[in-house]
């Protein structure tokens, strides 16, 4: 099997298998995203105590667990990149990043929309609030690092140490409504109510996890057309790339 992948490791072949798997996600997304959005805005119903704000968590669910999840990709590529200096495992961290980043943007944003209703107020410095703003706090610090070394190989060096170093701060988000007294709700998924099922309705739970994997899959496309784009910039030089272009 990893004789299979190994020439994938290289940017001029993963540069055609992505562009061959980038229509077939695109497709795939937009129909989850389709189903996703009917069942959570037409068939799940409100909530007995939020009412109809409780449609928000339909997003602001998936952007928060996308957010976590993008990091951990991140660092993950960073780590591979730093031991093995692969040089198309630097590049998917460098396309991550801005992905991420959207994501936990999205998730603040949403919560404060969803917190205004419910707490009576757009933001509190709530442990989980705060971890994930200090989430976004170190995409943007990956971004701006990479963006202010011009040799790629330092720059994806020192965003891989960063990142590394963050990577603290995911365990701290995850688990912060367990750690500390905070307003944040805790997590509907895990609950169980007393007869033993989760405490989030049935169609509820669907249309979050459809959503949950539109938003997953709608990351892995945007991240191939980013790496697309990387490997080209960072190609830019060699024979292959200019074979490509050619019109």
């Amino acid at each position: 099997m990893f004789d299979f992948l190994h020439p994938y490791a290289s940017p001029r072949y993963f540069y055609d298998l992505a562009g061959k798997l980038i229509p077939w996600l695109a497709g795939l997304t937009a129909l989850l995203l389709a189903v996703g959005l009917y069942q959570s805005l037409l068939v799940a119903p409100p909530d007995y105590q939020q009412g109809e704000s409780v449609r928000i968590m339909f997003i602001h669910v998936p952007a928060a667990w996308m957010s976590m999840f993008v990091y951990m990709v991140l660092a993950g590529a960073g780590a591979v990149g730093l031991i093995w200096n692969l040089k198309l495992a630097e590049m998917t961290a460098t396309a991550a990043a801005p992905i991420g980043a959207s994501f936990t943007f999205l998730a603040l944003v949403t919560g404060s929309l969803w917190g205004k209703p419910m707490w009576g107020a757009w933001w509190v410095w709530d442990a989980r609030l705060t971890s994930e703003l200090i989430l976004l706090f170190l995409y943007l610090g990956f971004i701006a690092l990479q963006a202010s070394i011009d040799d790629p190989k330092r720059a994806a060096r020192a965003g891989a140490v960063l990142a590394l170093v963050g990577v603290v701060n995911i365990p701290v988000i995850h688990f912060s409504v367990q750690w500390w007294n905070t307003l944040h709700q805790p997590a509907s998924i895990s609950a169980i109510n007393k007869i033993g099922a989760p405490a989030i309705h049935p169609s509820m739970l669907v249309a979050l996890l459809v959503m949950a994997l539109a938003f997953t899959l709608f990351f892995v496309t945007v991240l191939l057309m980013r790496l697309r784009a990387e490997i080209l910039y960072r190609e830019r030089y060699t024979s292959w790339v200019g074979e490509r272009i050619q019109p």
